[in-house]
């Protein structure tokens, strides 16, 4: 206990409470529930990771991501994706200017600190390849010339399942660099009653102007630094290895997960522990964050969907099958 209270003193994680509970406050005032989703996008923030939501329509995936954007001071713009997207709409093109008898680079809408892309699996392969470079160096080549993007920079990208008419399935290489995928289901009985109150009564929803900015830029890259500091036991590492590598020998399943999905699931178990308000990790913090890391990135056989399997019981397996370091 001693050494976990030295520990809690360690960093000050003061500023990161009082903001994180004036995010929960103001995103109350628009989405029912969410509470666990709003933690895991919190964490991918703190931890400067992309966010694919997933869900079947009507859900609030996309007034879920607004909600997160409106809270942030800083650039935002939204991307519907559609089959007819081409990269030159999102990355930006060359433009010749005939005053200055030159080329000059017009950037497209991906240069902002908070993008939005709305259904990102309604393009085709084409389009979401152009999202590599972005989303894993924070940069754009354009006719050998490096466009850098600002430090805060984040993708919220939402998808309908596969199934769903009209979707492209997303490539391996693209899911990789997203931090999360997060799976939103339908509400219960409850939450589903209170969302009928809240529209009956006409109250707050989509009034994104009733939620007031919370935390800069600025402030982002002061707690990321923070959390970059948290605390990680060797024991830890060593567990987070032995979680990524059990995905490689796991005879239901066909594709692993990459040494990537270790850092991921690191640089997260950090940033969640920080949001739980410890400078330290424990292992409920790596098993939290493990399937958000892991299910995007693991193909499973056909033979364990034939036996009903999915990626989140399988998970569950693989945490169930490693000792839990003391």
């Amino acid at each position: 206990m001693d050494q976990d209270n030295t520990f809690q003193n360690r960093i000050d994680l003061s500023e990161l409470k009082t903001k994180v509970d004036q995010i929960r406050t103001e995103i109350r005032k628009i989405l029912v529930g969410q509470d666990d989703l709003v933690d895991l996008m919190l964490t991918a923030l703190l931890a400067d990771g992309h966010v694919l939501i997933e869900g079947v329509p009507g859900i609030a995936k996309t007034l879920t991501a607004r909600v997160m954007a409106r809270l942030i001071t800083a650039e935002f713009k939204r991307i519907q994706f559609t089959p007819d997207l081409m990269p030159s709409d999102i990355l930006g093109t060359n433009i010749f200017n005939v005053k200055h008898s030159e080329f000059e680079f017009r950037k497209g809408p991906l240069f902002s600190n908070i993008v939005l892309i709305d259904e990102i699996n309604r393009s085709p392969a084409k389009t979401q390849s152009a999202l590599f470079e972005v989303m894993e160096e924070r940069q754009v080549t354009m006719d050998g010339q490096t466009y850098p993007f600002e430090p805060v920079y984040m993708i919220l990208a939402t998808q309908n399942p596969i199934e769903q008419e009209g979707t492209y399935r997303l490539p391996e290489a693209q899911l990789d660099r997203f931090l999360f995928k997060l799976v939103i289901d339908y509400p219960g009985i409850d939450e589903e009653v209170q969302i009928l109150n809240r529209h009956h009564e006409k109250k707050n929803f989509d009034k994104l102007d009733e939620v007031q900015p919370v935390i800069g830029k600025s402030t982002i890259e002061y707690l990321r630094e923070k959390v970059a500091q948290v605390y990680v036991n060797e024991n830890l590492l060593r567990y987070i290895a032995q979680l990524v590598t059990n995905t490689r020998n796991s005879p239901a399943i066909y594709l692993g997960a990459s040494p990537r999905a270790s850092i991921a699931i690191l640089n997260a178990s950090k940033a969640y522990a920080a949001l739980q308000g410890r400078d330290f990790v424990i292992p409920e913090d790596v098993q939290k964050v493990y399937a958000p890391v892991i299910n995007h990135r693991i193909i499973l056989t056909p033979e364990a969907e034939m036996e009903g399997l999915n990626v989140f019981k399988v998970c569950k397996r693989l945490i169930d099958k490693v000792e839990v370091p003391r």
